[in-house]
């Protein structure tokens, strides 16, 4: 997380915006030592489950197995 002055913040603030986006979060301190916290919002409309697949060659019974594994431990 970086911290930028106030001053610094106002002089840059679209690329320190840009910054929080990627870092998701980013602090302003003012001259008299209170700070805030600066995050981009998240808009994005896509499921929590929706998730890249991977490739793999296990086989639907080599998962099952590895489920049925797991759950007697």
């Amino acid at each position: 997380m970086k911290v930028f002055t106030y001053s610094q913040f106002r002089q840059q603030l679209s690329s320190i915006l840009d910054l929080a986006r990627r870092e998701g979060l980013v602090m302003i301190k003012r001259k008299d030592g209170s700070f805030f916290k600066v995050s981009a919002v998240v808009n994005d409309q896509r499921s929590p489950l929706d998730v890249p697949s991977i490739k793999t060659k296990a086989t639907m019974a080599d998962i099952l197995v590895g489920i049925r594994e797991s759950r007697e431990r």
